[in-house]
């Protein structure tokens, strides 16, 4: 029996900065708890994510495909910037509202398949198959092709398992390579296809750049929404007054998702990052060339941001929260998460009213992962 690592959690400690031994990443490095020092930290410049840099020349023996470290998220200006560019657009909020349609369909679709009565797992039966088919959607994939895409993903997160995320990563990054070859000969009108001209054309990505920003967008367009959609309604269902509040006015969802994503953070910690110079955080003074990891769900969570940090209240002001990120690596795709956040969590409430947990938080399962937090099942009676 598994439970979320915020289950029974000691007091949060005085300093909201301390070194830690053995982190993460192998090395000794520094852990951010403080929402104030966790959003200095993921806007400072000091602070690099060239993980490739980092890591040359220190002997690791792991495997992983150069699509995964160096990816943009893993990059600094100037690369990230011009990486970053070419993908924005597909993430506006105009584009976004231009796939809305569709992700209203798949909603009706999933939500189809429930039984009028019975038991259903949300994980499984909408909290990973809407975002894996729109994403997959909006870059190409072919549907036989999405089973494979979701094992691989979620063994890229499987913690401690260093093989099996290496042998992901190679199977994911060959995988995509494939696809790109083929949509080349065969060109249509997926995000993929656009990353392509633009490589063939003016040459501005390389082969490998083009490859890790297929990858990076297929991981991280849907891990962190899959774990986001479980876990919020997770939190609406231990919280029922404001369960309530939103079955009697579906509508407030939309302006309900900042105090969701605050309180139920799909990301537990912030990707790798390490010090080019020394950086004093929270009074804390870090030597260059030390790794640094942000607790974004722990900040998210700071008394000294947010008053009664445990209590769910969708009435709060919870602009500022930190699931998104900050700064020049805030995730570019937030506008698609929250819309299928959103119409997901809508529609759940106005067509299963008397939706209720189906079994006790303690035998609830949450997945091992380092990065992200989420169920890997949620049953529930409709």
């Amino acid at each position: 029996m598994k439970q979320s690592p915020r289950e029974h959690q000691e007091p949060r400690p005085a300093c909201p900065v301390r070194l830690v031994e053995g982190g993460s990443s192998g090395h000794t490095g520094y852990l951010v708890t403080g929402y104030a020092e966790a959003r200095q930290a993921l806007g400072d410049p000091r602070l690099s994510k060239n993980t490739s840099a980092f890591f040359a020349g220190k002997g690791s023996t792991r495997r992983l495909h150069p699509a995964v470290t160096r990816n943009m998220l893993a990059s600094d200006p100037p690369r990230h910037t011009r990486l970053r560019k070419l993908v924005t657009k597909a993430f506006t909020t105009g584009a976004v509202a231009a796939l809305r349609p569709f992700i209203e369909r798949v909603t009706d679709a999933l939500l189809a398949e429930w039984p009028t009565h019975g038991e259903v797992d949300v994980v499984a039966d909408l909290a990973l198959p809407l975002p894996v088919t729109v994403i997959c959607e909006l870059l190409g994939v072919p549907e036989d092709d999405r089973p494979d895409v979701r094992r691989w993903s979620a063994d890229l997160f499987a913690a401690g398992q260093s093989q099996r995320i290496d042998a992901a990563s190679h199977a994911m990054a060959d995988y995509m390579a494939g696809l790109i070859a083929e949509r080349r000969d065969r060109p249509g009108g997926a995000l993929l296809d656009h990353l392509i001209r633009v490589r063939d054309g003016g040459d501005r990505l390389g082969e490998e750049e083009l490859v890790s920003l297929a990858v990076l967008l297929l991981v991280a367009g849907h891990e962190t929404t899959t774990n986001f959609i479980g876990s919020a309604l997770l939190a609406l269902l231990q919280q029922p007054t404001e369960l309530e509040r939103l079955r009697h006015a579906p509508d407030l969802v939309p302006g309900a998702l900042d105090e969701l994503l605050r309180h139920s953070s799909p990301v537990s910690t912030a990707t790798f990052r390490y010090t080019t110079e020394p950086v004093t955080l929270g009074g804390t003074e870090i030597p260059a060339g030390a790794p640094v990891q942000v607790a974004i769900g722990a900040a998210n969570r700071d008394p000294a941001r947010f008053a009664e940090p445990e209590r769910l209240d969708l009435g709060r002001d919870a602009t500022g929260h930190l699931g998104f990120g900050h700064g020049i690596h805030r995730c570019v795709g937030a506008p698609l998460a929250r819309a299928e956040a959103e119409i997901a969590l809508r529609k759940v409430l106005t067509r299963f009213p008397g939706l209720r947990p189906a079994v006790l938080p303690a035998q609830l399962v949450w997945r091992p992962t380092r990065l992200v937090r989420g169920l890997t099942a949620l049953p529930v009676l409709v």
